[in-house]
């Protein structure tokens, strides 16, 4: 894998948050977590560092929260379809 950076973390929208809003507890129902990652993607949405999240969270497959605006499952489907443009 390549060599991925984090410095762009400091200048992220989140940054000093609490990551109750990008990561789901324990029993969360679906439309709960519908309205959490909604929320999340608002703040993830006026982010000046927004690209290099999600380019971390899907180099390093990151299997659980919110990235760069996109949650777990969008991250794996984009992936995929990397894969599959080959």
């Amino acid at each position: 894998m390549a060599s991925v950076t984090t410095e762009w973390h400091v200048d992220a929208a989140c940054h000093g948050e609490s990551s109750d809003v990008f990561f789901s507890p324990s029993g969360e129902g679906r439309s709960a977590r519908r309205r959490r990652e909604d929320q999340a993607k608002v703040l993830c949405g006026q982010c000046p560092v927004i690209a290099q999240c999600q380019q971390f969270a899907l180099a390093t497959n990151e299997p659980f929260g919110v990235w760069g605006g996109m949650t777990a499952r969008e991250r794996a489907l984009r992936r995929a379809a990397l894969k599959r443009a080959g």
